[in-house]
């Protein structure tokens, strides 16, 4: 009988993790089908584990350090790229997916369900809100915008490019540096700056206007900037 309540806690737990798991497989996340199905699983058997043993306090202790242990693996698809952060949804799905595991194998396959419904609720009830909410922020002035400026040159002038970016950013009003770096171009003697600017509010025709003035120097090859996600 304990082997059929094992095999029952561990089916939901398989099952749920399959729903949470399909709407992120569709929507292309680092962490798709399988992994919300193995970690679901996975909490599942941890808990079970304790129960199997007979010791009534041992599936909070155990819950617990699962608590603690998915954030490790959180944390491995949460990627910086430059100003960018993705994969913020996609380590707090997993978190939930955990708890929804460890409820299925906790003999709680009701509380399992909403949790489940739940999640699926939130993605895909708030992401129409959410893109309404980007598109807005795509046209509006006065929000914060973090910007990023690629200038190609010369190695040698590549001193001059990082005084020329610092002295005309920082001279606008609301708008600074936040960080500055050299990459390699891919060319000999070429050299990459690199350059992240915050900005209270848009200003992308002062952006054009940074441009312009690189534009001038003999020894730039190429300039490009791009907004960035605050």
């Amino acid at each position: 009988m304990e082997l059929v309540r094992f095999a029952l806690n561990l089916g939901v737990a398989l099952l749920m993790g399959i729903a949470i798991g399909l709407e992120r497989q569709f929507r292309q996340h680092p962490a798709g089908l399988r992994t919300n199905a193995l970690v679901c699983v996975g909490a599942a058997l941890f808990v079970s584990l304790s129960r199997l043993m007979a010791d009534h306090d041992s599936p909070t202790r155990i819950a617990s350090y699962i608590v603690s242990g998915i954030g490790f693996l959180g944390g491995g698809v949460i990627l910086r790229e430059g100003l960018t952060v993705r994969g913020m949804n996609t380590a707090a799905t997993l978190w939930c997916t955990a708890a929804v595991g460890t409820l299925a194998g906790a003999g709680f396959p009701w509380h399992a369900l909403i949790g489940t419904t739940t999640v699926l609720g939130l993605h895909l009830g708030l992401r129409p809100i959410a893109r309404r909410i980007d598109a807005r922020l795509k046209t509006a002035v006065d929000v914060e915008t973090l910007y990023q400026i690629r200038v190609s040159c010369r190695q040698a002038q590549e001193g001059l490019i990082r005084t020329i970016l610092l002295r005309h950013i920082n001279s606008i009003a609301g708008m600074t540096v936040q960080r500055i770096s050299t990459q390699e171009a891919g060319l000999d003697g070429q050299a990459a700056v690199v350059a992240d600017v915050y900005s209270i509010d848009r200003k992308d025709r002062c952006m054009q206007e940074v441009m312009s003035r690189l534009n001038i120097e003999p020894d730039v090859q190429a300039v490009s900037w791009e907004k960035m996600q605050a």
